[in-house]
């Protein structure tokens, strides 16, 4: 099988692998290139813990390449990939394109990103959510699927915590990562900074979009992007749809009075379903936002951020375009790379070839 795994996750960087080889397959593991360093650290951690030869095989180059070759062999039993919805299909198609050379059907994992939501009822903690956005959607720069980029504020909620909120984003220490005073650092590359500055000038350019804090970048040295919060009054604005992987959140303020019709807004203004965070004391609302977003996301917190999966102990995976569901780095993944086989012996074999209702 084919893992193909993130820059910005090295836990899952090993986990891809790692799963299908323990369920005894043999892995091609092609890490992103930007990551080359910390897998090959990885590998030479597998191999000391005694992985055999040849059960994980780590493959540099160009991606496009490594999986043309591997999905284009008889033997390719599956792939398991976590990166964008794009690059998703375009393997899945290319699957599809060779399903006539395999020797079986190939078992196929993805996730692919989000555009993950918080969503604040009037009665939830004010610092709770402020929290969880500021570290939701600005820690590692926001280049996490998971990471927060639109948000659900009351408008009563907006009152209280506006200035606070856009005075703190403000001042979070961007730089060095060196430094343990340093929040945010740079992003990974120039192509990176030049996606989120060409989205951050076209928000800036729709009288929908108000800017709260950031807008800026800076690639005199490294490529930095402040940490930036606009504020819109189209739920449907391409900021609450397209997933950046950056430090970009949107919020959208509702009327107190509109939480039902304000959670059918959450559920269809975008196609992905990674992660959503819901905030509120009142019960009541809690369950209403668990029924009506059942399909909105794959891991869903409550009164949390929507970032910090721990591999082993929560269920990483989200539906739609967000990939295929299938827990990442929990007990449920695991059935994905075996093929069950049932065995059945018979100790009284029938010698008789007639049933005994035949018989005269």
């Amino acid at each position: 099988m084919l893992a193909m795994t993130p820059f910005n996750f090295t836990a899952i960087a090993s986990n891809l692998p790692a799963t299908a080889a323990l369920m005894g397959n043999v892995v091609v593991w092609k890490p992103a290139e930007k990551s080359a360093y910390s897998n090959a650290v990885l590998m030479e951690l597998f191999e000391e813990a005694g992985l055999p030869p040849g059960v994980i095989n780590l493959v540099h180059g160009s991606g496009e390449l490594v999986s043309d070759v591997a999905m284009a062999h008889r033997d390719f039993a599956g792939l398991s990939f976590t990166g964008s919805a794009a690059v998703f299909q375009t393997l899945w198609k290319k699957a599809g394109n060779n399903i006539e050379t395999y020797r079986s059907f190939p078992r196929i994992v993805g996730e692919t990103g989000g555009k993950n939501a918080v969503v604040a009822h009037p009665s939830a903690n004010d610092d709770a959510v402020r929290v969880a956005l500021i570290r939701g959607a600005y820690e590692y720069q926001g280049q996490k699927c998971s990471a927060a980029s639109r948000a659900y504020i009351p408008q009563s909620m907006w009152d209280r915590i506006k200035d606070d909120l856009v005075d703190t984003v403000e001042s979070l220490p961007v730089g060095d990562i060196a430094s343990h005073e340093t929040f945010v650092g740079a992003v990974i590359d120039e192509a990176a900074l030049r996606k989120l500055e060409q989205a951050i000038n076209e928000a800036k350019a729709l009288e929908s979009h108000e800017l709260l804090a950031g807008g800026t970048v800076d690639d005199s040295k490294g490529w930095f992007v402040r940490p930036t919060m606009f504020r819109t009054t189209d739920p449907y604005a391409f900021t609450m749809e397209q997933e950046f992987f950056g430090p970009l959140l949107t919020i959208y303020v509702y009327e107190d009075d509109d939480w039902e019709d304000m959670l059918g807004l959450v559920d269809t203004s975008t196609n992905y379903a990674l992660t959503l965070s819901v905030f509120a004391q009142d019960q009541v609302a809690i369950s209403q936002a668990l029924d009506r977003l059942r399909n909105a996301a794959g891991m869903t917190y409550i009164n949390d951020k929507p970032t910090g999966a721990l591999m082993g102990q929560v269920a990483f995976g989200g539906g739609r375009a967000s990939g295929t569901n299938d827990k990442t780095g929990s007990k449920l993944a695991l059935q994905r790379w075996i093929s069950g086989r049932f065995i059945r012996e018979n100790y009284s074999p029938d010698t008789d070839w007639r049933y005994e209702y035949m018989a005269e």
